[in-house]
């Protein structure tokens, strides 16, 4: 039980602590500016610097693929549109429980917007509780928790896929401008640290699902909020770096990070640097990604980003290449989803929707093993029950 008498009386330190922090973010958001005002003049030349000296940084920076100077204000949506989403929750497995298995609930939304059709608000469960489904990671030392949301993340793509290119359009109706979203990263930088072995369970049936949408013309993005990336701050470094050339390597090998002469903006949030630049309703320039997963990615994947002010923060809009490629696809699918933001009253309705489609309540959780246990009962099994642990917890009365 917490103690909130004694909790008060840390509030003063904690809360002094944050203002000075603002104070301090405040200063690198200026010298920040000041950093890309300077590069204006010379973005192509950093650029190309980039593409030379990129495997001897320390630290990963994204390219701009359009002027830093870039202020686009997003138009209206089409007036007829569908919007598709998905989003995942679990149950993790407990050996306390009656079964040793794991749940995965997939939401699922489609929207359409000036169209007479009607929408879809469910979910999905999939168990697995087969033995190679429950500890085919263990091979590879991935524990069965972490496994498990790796599956969830296929399972969503794999699911908006099959809800965005196969759903039943009336007899004759023509093709209504659509957008595919997904709540967080398209780079799934988690990937880069499985086995081969383990990754390619993963990561193909994540880019089939992706390619899938792009042959039936269906543009994907991702949608961050309160993003921590610093992707674009970073190429800010070439620009504040003392040396004739960037190469982190042998420049600053007898330093530590913070001690570098480039690291006069860290650590600067990129979208606390948009804030003061963007207008509500406004994007900022496309930027290329250089994270080294993207290696893994087809061309045509490979992941651009944005930051919109959608009025209530700064979104980072991840956005696979081959829709950058398609500049008024770009557009609409941009517009669809700032309107989409505005439904939500701050963050995609879509995605709103399918995360509470999707999530698992305490007594969700209650009734799948009271289910599971009418089952195992039905055909035989009797000896089936919770742990000592598990029961005594449930039935404290602290």
């Amino acid at each position: 039980m917490l103690d909130l008498a004694k909790l008060a009386g840390k509030m003063p330190g904690i809360s002094q602590h944050f203002k000075q922090e603002v104070a301090a973010g405040r200063l690198r958001v200026d010298r920040a500016r000041v950093l890309l005002n300077e590069i204006l003049e010379r973005q192509e030349e950093l650029v190309e610097l980039h593409e030379m000296w990129h495997d001897r940084f320390i630290f990963s920076a994204a390219v701009p693929i359009e002027p830093l100077d870039t202020r686009i204000t997003l138009s209206p949506p089409p007036e007829s549109h569908s919007v598709f989403a998905t989003d995942g929750s679990q149950i993790a497995p407990s050996h306390h429980e009656i079964a040793y298995c794991y749940l995965i609930n997939v939401g699922r939304i489609m929207l359409h917007y000036g169209q007479n059709l009607h929408p879809l608000l469910d979910s999905v469960p999939e168990v697995y509780y087969k033995r190679e489904d429950l500890y085919v990671a263990k091979q590879w030392g991935i524990r069965v928790e972490e496994w498990m949301s790796y599956r969830r993340t296929v399972l969503e793509a794999k699911m908006l896929s099959e809800m965005a290119c196969r759903w039943v359009r009336p007899p004759g109706a023509h093709y209504e401008p659509n957008l595919a979203l997904v709540d967080g990263s398209l780079i799934y930088w988690f990937i880069d640290n499985l086995p081969p072995e383990a990754r390619d369970l993963i990561l193909p049936p994540i880019l089939d699902a992706w390619e899938e949408m792009k042959l039936a013309r269906i543009p994907l993005m991702g949608y961050i909020s309160a993003s921590r990336s610093t992707e674009g701050v970073n190429f800010l470094r070439l620009q504040a770096c003392p040396h004739d050339s960037p190469n982190c390597i042998i420049n600053c090998s007898d330093l530590e990070e913070e001690q570098t002469p480039c690291r006069v903006v860290d650590p600067l949030r990129d979208a606390s640097l948009w804030a003061y630049l963007l207008e509500p309703g406004q994007r900022g320039p496309l930027w290329k990604s250089s994270l080294k997963i993207l290696d893994l990615y087809d061309d045509s994947q490979k992941i651009y980003f944005c930051y919109i002010n959608v009025g209530t923060e700064i979104a980072r809009v991840e956005i696979p290449a081959w829709v950058v490629e398609d500049s008024e696809l770009l557009d609409r699918s941009l517009a669809i989803l700032l309107a989409q933001v505005r439904k939500g009253y701050g963050y995609p309705i879509s995605l709103a929707e399918a995360h509470n489609l999707a999530v698992i309540k305490g007594g969700d959780r209650a009734r799948f093993f009271a289910l599971l246990e009418q089952q195992m009962i039905k055909v035989g099994l009797h000896d089936v029950g919770t742990s000592y642990k598990e029961a005594r917890k449930r039935g404290s009365i602290a």
